[in-house]
């Protein structure tokens, strides 16, 4: 692959996958607690590794599907921009999907050889890979609105799910609080996302907002919000945590709770970023009460 490897980064959108890769050791965090850093920090850092070839490879097959469609709502990515030419980005995506995969049986191997079982670990990576493929490819659910909202979203929740199988202890309720939170924050971030790219989706995608409307699709965002609220309160409600520790996901809280004033003028753009940002602060709460 010549030229730069930088817009092959950007083809990967490395930002976005490494806050979406930090979600693996959280979720072995919350799983295990800090014991994993002696432990199992191989078997961790395997899968966050795997993680970021996976969503790599994922980008970079949606940017080639979408090529045409970014030429015009997205001219600066690097296959619209011509920085980068469709065949390598079909080689770049071959060689992601391959690392990815070799750390996945590294993880697994490892487990085994621990007396650990890596049946979730690999469980969670056939589903996301399935999912990875039929959003963009196949029957594409990511032009079926809301169903492609939701595989999205099971994908970037399941990453702490799986954080938590890569070190053989998935079924710690805490792990699935978290990930519930992360799912539906981030399907309601998607629907916003669908309100802003309308437009340029139109005659391409069947989305949420063209069959049920912007003001309707914004408030349907709003009440998804409020579930993720939900998933943030049960742990400070039945355990692990204390209910006064609640104070440390304020920040978060009041973030998506004040979001309807962005809803109801239209700014999807800033709605979505707001979401991203309290996702973390609400990851940043849920660490808080295990060591203060």
């Amino acid at each position: 692959m010549g030229g730069a490897f930088k817009p092959y980064l950007q083809l990967m959108r490395i930002k976005n996958v490494i806050l979406a890769a930090i979600t693996v050791p959280l979720g072995a965090h919350f799983a295990v607690g800090d014991q994993w850093l002696t432990q199992q920090p191989l078997e961790v850092v395997s899968q966050v590794m795997a993680v970021i070839f996976f969503i790599g490879a994922g980008n970079t097959m949606n940017d080639i599907k979408d090529v045409k469609i970014d030429q015009e709502a997205h001219p600066e990515r690097p296959l619209a921009a011509e920085l980068i030419t469709i065949d390598n980005a079909r080689k770049f995506a071959k060689i992601l999907w391959s690392l990815s995969i070799l750390c996945v049986v590294l993880g697994a191997v490892s487990l085994h050889n621990s007396g650990n079982s890596p049946i979730e670990l690999i469980a969670i990576y056939i589903i996301a890979v399935s999912l990875m493929i039929t959003y963009d490819h196949g029957i594409t659910l990511k032009n079926t609105g809301i169903k492609g909202n939701i595989s999205i979203s099971i994908m970037v929740g399941a990453v702490i799910l799986y954080g938590a199988a890569s070190v053989g202890n998935l079924w710690t309720p805490l792990v699935w609080w978290t990930a519930g939170v992360v799912f539906f924050a981030n399907l309601a971030r998607e629907i916003i996302k669908d309100c802003q790219d309308m437009e340029a989706d139109e005659g391409v995608r069947q989305t949420l907002p063209m069959t049920f409307g912007l003001v309707k699709s914004r408030m349907l965002a709003y009440v998804v919000v409020m579930a993720a609220l939900v998933c943030l309160y049960i742990p400070y409600w039945k355990g692990p945590f204390q209910f006064n520790q609640l104070l440390y996901q304020t920040p978060a809280i009041l973030m998506l709770i004040t979001l309807n004033r962005e809803l109801a003028e239209g700014k999807d753009y800033q709605a979505a970023s707001k979401i991203r940002i309290a996702m973390l602060l609400g990851l940043v709460g849920f660490i808080l009460p295990m060591y203060v």
